[in-house]
């Protein structure tokens, strides 16, 4: 009869103080970690940046240029469960030799060329930054999306961009032009599921129904609303749903840089990150998805409500079962900047792949509260002068009326505008 014991996968004997007895611990991990690469010129040792005209590494001192080779995989590209054997096995660090560098003003923990020179911070302008050997702790992204646009092709976009509004200052395009654009890959997590929605209700209908008034001595007719409960199921599946993973930078911006063209993923390459900047996630795998799967909830919920044929609910609810949940981490191209204005630090982003501008734009409210004035004035004057003209006789309802009713509109244009500047100003 053999009594030999063999241990659980991973396991391997290690030395024991009593003896005779046999002790198994969980084998030390390995470091799979490939050796970082650095990116030099073959032909002269200057070091070399990506090109994304060339789509390749080239080199500003000799002309030297060489492809980067990735896969292109698209919307195809693997994704990954909710298991910690995954995350587990993943890859670890950048894959190539950089350095970080930390902004004291805004927080951020730029990883950069171990050539870069850079000292000033590209989201708050700020030179407070801190050089230092970039980690090698966080997971690293499998694939991304390769900058599209030279810095050259976002100036123009960023101009044009700048000179829309009339509620922001005349000069702004001046005071921005001094604003350095730097390209960075930043973190996002893309998620996939399925979901299995049943939900519940009452619906009311309305019905017309004729009847006699006693008081009037006439027949009328009135609304009634007969309720029922009702059910149903909706099953869908969201897919390649992006996570933000950083909070150095305001979520409101980023969303407006929406949409990235995710069939343009390719397989992460550290060839793609030479002489470019790229900053690290700190917001997590699951705070992210918790983040995103109450966004696929409440787009469930609504499709739920779609299937409802009137406007009367009342006592909803859905139990939403989640599935075939899945993940993946990602760099997406984005060219940042920071300008000052009066003392103030302002942020201007832009697509790095569709060209697409979004930032910050200080408002100038005496232009707000002067157009809301003029909205609301000529309702106020026509009306007064309604009024003035009822002492003297009836002529002047007209006027009165009319004045009331230019300033209904008036209030209308002038709560439009107020959100506008509000929502302008709080990127």
């Amino acid at each position: 009869m053999n009594l030999s014991y063999q241990p659980p996968a991973g396991f391997i004997a290690v030395e024991s103080q009593l003896e005779g007895i046999t002790v198994f611990a969980p084998a030390p991990q390995v470091d799979t970690t490939p050796e970082a690469q650095e990116f030099k010129c073959p032909q002269c040792g200057a070091s070399t940046t990506f090109d994304p005209s060339v789509a390749g590494v080239v080199c500003q001192h000799c002309g030297y240029s060489q492809a980067v080779t990735a896969q292109a995989v698209g919307r195809t590209a693997a994704e990954d469960e909710f298991t910690l054997e995954n995350l587990s096995l993943a890859a670890r660090g950048w894959g190539e030799e950089r350095k970080e560098l930390h902004c004291e003003s805004c927080g951020a923990d730029l990883s950069v060329d171990a050539a870069d020179l850079s000292s000033t911070c590209p989201f708050c302008a700020s030179n407070r930054v801190i050089a230092r050997v970039a980690t090698q702790e966080t997971l690293r992204p499998r694939f991304l999306i390769p900058f599209k646009l030279q810095a050259n092709d976002i100036q123009p976009r960023v101009k044009e961009w700048l000179g829309k509004g009339w509620m922001h200052p005349a000069d702004l395009s001046r005071a921005a032009a001094s604003a350095q654009f730097r390209g960075v890959y930043l973190p996002f997590w893309t998620f996939d599921a399925t979901i299995h929605a049943e939900w519940r209700a009452e619906v009311g209908y309305e019905r017309t129904e004729r009847y006699y008034d006693a008081s009037s001595k006439s027949w009328k007719t009135r609304t009634r609303i007969d309720w029922r409960w009702e059910s149903g199921a909706v099953t869908r599946t969201p897919d390649d749903w992006l996570g933000i993973g950083t909070s150095k930078i305001s979520q409101i911006l980023l969303k407006r840089l929406y949409p990235f063209d995710l069939s343009a993923l390719v397989g992460y390459e550290p060839g793609f990150l030479a002489g470019w900047q790229a900053l690290n996630y700190d917001i997590s795998l699951q705070t992210s998805w918790e983040t995103v799967k109450n966004q696929m909830s409440e787009d469930t919920r609504q499709a739920c409500r779609a299937q409802i044929r009137s406007v009367h609910v009342r006592n909803f609810s859905m139990v939403a079962d989640f599935a075939d949940e899945t993940w993946r981490y990602i760099l997406l191209p984005v060219y940042a900047a920071a300008y000052r204005f009066e003392e103030k630090t302002y942020q201007v982003l832009a697509n790095g792949q569709t060209g697409i501008v979004a930032g910050q734009k200080p408002i100038e409210w005496w232009k707000v509260w002067l157009a809301i004035a003029g909205l609301l004035s000529p309702g106020v004057l026509l009306a007064l002068l309604g009024l003035v003209l009822l002492v003297f006789g009836g002529i002047g309802i007209f006027p009165l009326g009319l004045g009331a009713i230019l300033f209904v509109v008036g209030i209308a244009a002038s709560i439009y505008i107020f959100r506008q500047a509000t929502a302008a100003g709080e990127a």
